[in-house]
């Protein structure tokens, strides 16, 4: 009865208000994901290789829950509560071919049964896309940006604990981006105490191999800061034919090695002490635990306006000169802009759940759901918009007012007619169509 009164509006008393407009839906332009990730095949992936350990025969089938909290997530929907609001939706039925979405209990029950397997299978589906990706375009080389970041917890969870470096309660995850690119790799949660470079062997090793057999031609290059200075990396990378830039921890025994460049620097700010200088240089360096020496690059510079002057220490293997590994490494910088839209663009730091094991699940779905986005962005969006960030996309292309009119053989989603951005829908739906089909 309600959705016959009609409003008033005591602003505009012209003006009426009521809930008779139809099927009508404020995400019209999910409807390009679901092209894109059908094109690329991500969902017959899912079909194929992702299953709980549940034998029970569902309404809802454990591919469609996976690639539903896939969808939610892209449109910005990441609560389990969500899913109840969505429930009957003309979009998001349309885009499960569904006539109603799985429910947040139904959700729910669905991630506590995430296991290893379903760890591995995620993993496993991310392998496959990021191939059938390459195959549309291969990158001549990918720099691995690893570093960790910090996933807050509430309360008694599984494998929480207090990290030293954040000086916060949570978990200590491992990340490893393409610093080209901004694809996001591989990540593992990890529990909240351990240090930065705990299992990152461990972690890197079967992602070395993968390029190193799957794409023996692309150069590969990797930074990270002081907390991954240990030997067992160096070997690693340098097993592996990686060419590498981590910075090392300022230390006295670094300095007392510096002592040649400092009088340098002292000469060149002997007349001026105000403004800034910087000198650079390189020697050979071997820890105790290293076995043996490796290039060291060094800057130090002299801030405007201080006396004290400031160290930088970068261990590589590369021929480059000190200038320019200096400046390769800072460059990293972009990683922090990438674990931020990482985290506020699709939620991939909310761990929910008191099992570990069950976020580690929860985190590879914002893994996966974060990648599909950077591909459709980086292969599909008009050149204007790629270098957009997932909340500027949504407003502008995927947040479109639609309404669905049935008729005898067609569903027709009428979009807004005033949308400003009609053109850019448009030639991305085109060029959505000019990929190559990825069976």
């Amino acid at each position: 009865m309600s959705s016959l009164m009609a409003l008033r509006s005591e602003s505009n008393s012209k003006i009426k208000i009521n809930f008779d407009g139809g099927d009508l839906s404020s995400d019209a332009g999910m409807l390009l994901l679901k092209e894109f990730i059908c094109k690329i095949g991500l969902d017959k992936l899912i079909e194929q290789h992702f299953q709980t350990n549940d034998k029970t025969l569902r309404i809802h089938k454990d591919g469609e829950n996976l690639l539903q909290k896939m969808y939610q997530q892209l449109a910005g929907y990441f609560t389990d509560d969500d899913s109840d609001e969505l429930t009957t939706d003309p979009i998001f039925t349309t885009l499960l071919d569904k006539d109603s979405l799985a429910s947040q209990p139904t959700m729910s029950r669905f991630f506590n049964r995430m296991d290893d397997i379903t760890l591995m299978q995620m993993d496993w589906i991310l392998y496959l896309i990021r191939k059938k990706i390459y195959s549309i375009r291969k990158p001549d080389m990918v720099l691995f940006d690893i570093d960790s970041t910090l996933f807050d917890t509430f309360g008694n969870q599984e494998g929480e604990g207090f990290n030293y470096h954040y000086s916060n309660h949570g978990y200590h995850p491992l990340l490893c981006y393409d610093g080209l690119t901004g694809d996001l790799l591989k990540a593992m949660l990890r529990p909240g105490a351990v240090y930065t470079s705990t299992d990152c062997c461990q972690f890197l090793k079967p992602l070395l191999m993968e390029y190193l057999e799957d794409y023996p031609e692309v150069a590969l290059y990797l930074r990270g800061d002081s907390g991954f200075a240990c030997p067992e990396l160096f070997e690693l990378l340098e097993t592996n034919g990686t060419s590498y830039a981590i910075r090392l921890k300022v230390n006295e025994t670094l300095k007392n090695l510096t002592e040649p460049l400092e009088k340098e620097l002292d000469e060149i700010t002997a007349d001026n002490k105000g403004d800034y200088a910087v000198v650079y240089g390189e020697f050979r360096y071997a820890a105790a635990s290293w076995g043996q020496t490796r290039r060291v690059i060094v800057k130090i510079e002299k801030p405007a306006n201080q006396l004290v002057y400031m160290h930088t220490f970068i261990v590589t293997n590369m021929d480059l000169k000190p200038t320019e590994i200096i400046r390769f490494y800072c460059n990293r910088g972009k990683m922090e802009n990438f674990i931020k839209e990482s985290k506020s663009g699709f939620d991939m730091d909310t761990m929910s759940s008191r099992s570990m094991l069950i976020n580690s699940n929860r985190m590879q779905i914002s893994v996966l759901v974060y990648n599909i986005f950077n591909w459709f962005r980086r292969l599909v969006l008009p050149p204007s918009m790629r270098k957009f960030q997932i909340d500027t996309v949504r407003l502008k292309l995927l947040k479109i007012a639609a309404k669905m009119v049935h008729s005898a053989r067609y569903i027709t989603f009428k979009l807004c007619s005033s949308c400003p951005y009609k053109e850019a829908f448009i030639e991305t739906l085109n060029n959505i169509r000019l990929l190559p089909k990825l069976e």
